[in-house]
């Protein structure tokens, strides 16, 4: 149980609202009618590299329920140091093995993942959430990727994740062993809960071999000079993130991002007649969007997915410049939506995935300061996507924010 007091919660002895924080995206993913295409594009062409697979094959209840539906595994996909920060799922296995119809229409997103501070608030928040009435459709911990979780749906049926505690993979590339574990965790931790420190010592003393997990070291032809670094590609992802939702229910969805989960309004844009809101758990502008659904037509995307956009930052303007321009090389739909739609991120362009998804390229994200107010919009740059510059004057926030650790490959 969280500690509670009279007016809050005591979260690592600070006052709030609701038992836990969120603090950043952890991780996203889609489910993908053409696995074959999306790997490729995600692995590939963008650069995310495969820690580990789950194989959804064993949850048929008879094998023929998945014939003709190819491949059952789905990927877990890293950019950096965390187990995955991009999740890659079959939409068709998982539809046919759903049968308890847990998978809702236009919720392609498979898992929309916010990180909190502790263990403790994980349960915390899976304790309250049941005490509010918000329907939890699992909690326990992630095999592969080892966080403990709690899964709350929004109004929309879209599943999001508070976690705790993921993996990392260290300069060999190399994920825990799948045997590291004895037994599945398909509830609440009870707490304390032991290091996992510990969770390797008891792991080694039974024998477990800690080099056979999967290696995700990136195989391609390093030939491109990326900030000094030969790379397979001519940029590197550095982050992840902001998430864009059309809301069918708007005011109950927002109410659930901003009252139950915590997230705080940055801004509200009006386009064409229509708020369209920018919330965030952090010092940066926005870490989700709500769009009303009826953009989603006008915007020409598709109507398989309630998702607006995929956030995925480079490392810088330049990067995000070559990016494009060898991306569409490759073949990729890239477009360009209206700036107005996304304040504070300057200049982004979208790649369209196999799926329809809009996977938005970025490299800034305006910060926000200790009093909260974002900068004035008439302060802000004025983008023409039919004319972009070779390069931008600084800002009082270039290069701010959260940082990439570690070498880019």
């Amino acid at each position: 149980m969280a500690t509670q007091l009279g007016d809050g919660f005591d979260v690592g002895g600070v006052r709030l609202d609701r038992p836990f924080k969120i603090r950043r995206l952890g991780h996203f993913g889609f489910n993908s009618r053409n696995m074959n295409a999306a790997m490729h594009f995600y692995r590939d062409l963008l650069g995310f590299q495969v820690t580990d697979t789950l194989d959804f094959g064993p949850r048929a209840k008879d094998p023929t329920d998945l014939e003709g539906l190819g491949d059952t595994k789905g990927y877990f996909m890293r950019y950096g140091t965390d187990h995955h920060a991009f999740v890659l799922f079959p939409h068709d296995v998982r539809k046919a093995v759903d049968y308890n119809t847990t998978m809702v229409d236009g919720a392609t997103m498979n898992q929309i993942t916010w990180q909190v501070g502790s263990l403790r608030e994980v349960r915390a928040a899976n304790d309250w959430f049941s005490e509010i009435g918000i329907k939890v459709d699992r909690s326990g911990r992630d095999i592969p990727g080892s966080n403990w979780h709690v899964y709350p749906a929004d109004p929309d049926g879209r599943r999001n994740e508070l976690f705790y505690g993921i993996e990392q993979i260290g300069w060999n590339g190399l994920s825990k062993p799948k045997n590291m574990y004895e037994q599945k965790f398909m509830q609440a931790p009870e707490l304390p809960y032991m290091s996992e420190a510990e969770e390797v010592r008891i792991a080694r003393a039974a024998g477990v071999e800690m080099d056979t997990g999967t290696n995700s070291l990136d195989q391609g032809a390093a030939e491109f000079d990326v900030g000094g670094v030969l790379l397979p590609r001519p940029f590197k992802i550095t982050g992840i993130g902001p998430v864009g939702l059309f809301a069918e229910d708007m005011q109950g969805v927002l109410r659930f991002y901003t009252e139950t989960l915590g997230f705080v309004p940055t801004e509200t844009v009006d386009w064409n007649g229509q708020d369209c809101h920018f919330l965030r758990c952090g010092a940066e502008h926005h870490s989700l969007a709500l769009y009303p659904m009826s953009l989603r037509a006008d915007l020409g995307l598709t109507d398989w997915s309630t998702n607006m956009a995929f956030g995925i930052r480079l490392n810088d303007y330049a990067q995000l410049k070559n990016a494009i321009a060898w991306l569409r090389k490759k073949g990729v739909k890239i477009r360009y939506f209206p700036p107005e739609l996304f304040p504070g991120m300057d200049y982004t362009a979208m790649a369209i995935d196999p799926d329809g998804h809009a996977v938005q390229l970025y490299c800034y994200m305006e910060q926000i300061g200790w009093d909260g107010r974002s900068r004035p919009a008439d302060k802000r740059r004025v983008i023409d996507n039919d004319n972009w510059p070779e390069t931008l004057d600084a800002t009082t926030d270039s290069f701010a924010g959260e940082q990439f650790m570690g070498p880019w490959g």
